[in-house]
């Protein structure tokens, strides 16, 4: 059955930007609050202060914890999301992650400045990231029932946007009502930490209250088949579908490796774009976070208009310019000598990347089986879990390469070549793949 036939439980309306696609995207925004905050600018330097000892070691913590749960993720998405769709149950499992996902964010509030907190604050970011991506998975799956063959690039774009809106305005309320607060308030208390512990707690509150349209809004999936899949037997039924696929259709199977890679480079941009503004072009900590909100802004901006293009054109066609784009971007910024080519050229970065991310996701979402959303959104999951270490090593590789090369203190500009070789990768990988078919009812649309 294609896309465009699938009986949706969602009521189609002529108009894309409906209720149920507000209260869609209004769980992204509500959830960026949590990657933002906790797992990217605040919670995370926190934990890896000299609060907790040695920086060095709190770092290792971190990043073992995170590893742990990582794993976690690859083994366990695809057979939850595939166990979703066959008992029609993806609502609810959206429900229970992110009440586990808010529980154990809230429960940062009693990770004190000691170095005797640091395992448990590093494995409770873990936990956060494990909960975040059991919900993201059902989460994507939804996209189908919420969206038209005709509209599916819009809505995903859509989503992404409000996504980096919700993490932008949420980052800029920590920033001023908690770090640098604007007036003093009992709650910026630098006092044993106060400040940056209620952070938890507001991160916590941001993404529940902006959960609850989904809750109340979306209605539950229908059943993909009218028999559960026994725990037990969920892999064996996993491998078999994947089987199923790759003599069905090697075509999705081929993009989620491909998506994976070029996933990965998109993720290293922001995880390694302060890091070189600050390394290579001097940006103090503040110029670091001002140009993080603009780039979100743009990244925004760029979902939405690429979630547009995605519908007239097709998602492939989105991502082959926005990986194009990305490349000659990432070249200005490497040939830049100044800190006004960083903001120029790493602006157009974050313009291409929300298009690329918003139309990884509705290809997929055009290309999956019906029924079979959670566990291909799973599987898109575990294979960018899957290739996560090829940007940093090659940053890491790139800048070794470099460091006996040229002067000191110019060898981390050489990681921006890392980068580039893996998106390169990623859209090499991405050309011979056929593109999903428009139908009739695209090209009406």
């Amino acid at each position: 059955m294609s896309f465009n036939q699938r009986a949706q439980a969602v009521p189609r309306a002529e108009k894309w930007l409906t209720k149920y696609t507000w209260a869609w995207a209004s769980w992204d925004w509500g959830q960026a609050a949590i990657n933002a905050v906790m797992i990217t600018f605040v919670f995370t330097v926190y934990l890896t202060s000299e609060l907790f000892g040695d920086q060095d070691h709190a770092s290792l913590v971190l990043s073992q914890a995170l590893a742990i749960g990582g794993v976690l993720i690859a083994l366990l998405v695809p057979v939850t999301g595939m166990r979703a769709d066959a008992a029609g149950r993806r609502k609810l499992w959206i429900m229970v992650n992110t009440v586990l996902l808010v529980l154990i964010c809230a429960a940062g509030f009693f990770v004190y400045p000691d170095p005797g907190f640091l395992w448990f604050g590093a494995l409770l970011i873990a936990a956060m990231s494990v909960a975040s991506e059991f919900a993201g998975v059902n989460y994507n799956a939804v996209l189908n029932q919420i969206s038209t063959p005709a509209t599916v690039g819009k809505v995903s774009g859509f989503g992404w946007g409000m996504g980096y809106v919700g993490g932008i305005l949420a980052l800029a309320l920590v920033l001023f009502g908690f770090v640098e607060p604007v007036f003093p308030w009992p709650g910026a208390s630098t006092e044993n930490s106060l400040n940056l512990r209620l952070v938890a707690v507001f991160s916590a509150l941001w993404c529940l209250v902006f959960a609850l349209p989904l809750f109340f809004v979306i209605p539950e999936s229908p059943a993909a088949s009218g028999t559960r899949i026994p725990l037990r037997s969920s892999y064996a039924v996993l491998f078999r579908h994947i089987a199923s696929l790759w003599r069905e259709d090697k075509n999705l199977i081929f993009f989620l490796l491909s998506s994976a890679v070029f996933r990965d480079g998109l993720a290293a941009i922001f995880t390694f774009g302060g890091v070189i503004a600050a390394g290579t072009f001097g940006f103090e900590l503040s110029e670091v976070i001002i140009f993080a909100i603009v780039g979100n802004v743009v990244a925004a901006i760029g979902a939405i208009i690429g979630g547009r293009l995605d519908d007239a054109i097709g998602p492939k066609a989105v991502i082959t310019g926005s990986l194009v784009g990305l490349l000659l971007a990432g070249a200005g910024v490497f040939f830049s000598p100044a800190a006004a080519g960083f903001w120029i050229f790493g602006l157009l970065l974050c313009l291409f990347v929300g298009p690329a991310q918003a139309a990884a996701r509705s290809y997929l979402a055009r290309l999956i089986p019906a029924g079979r959303e959670g566990e291909m959104f799973g599987l898109y999951a575990t294979t960018g879990r899957a290739v996560s270490f090829l940007a940093p090593a090659l940053f890491g590789a790139a800048i070794a390469i470099a460091t006996p090369l040229v002067a000191a203190g110019q060898a981390q500009r050489y990681g921006i070549l890392g980068i580039l070789v893996v998106l390169a990768a990623g859209l090499a990988l991405l050309l011979p793949i056929r593109a999903p078919q428009k139908t009739a009812s695209d090209a009406a649309a």
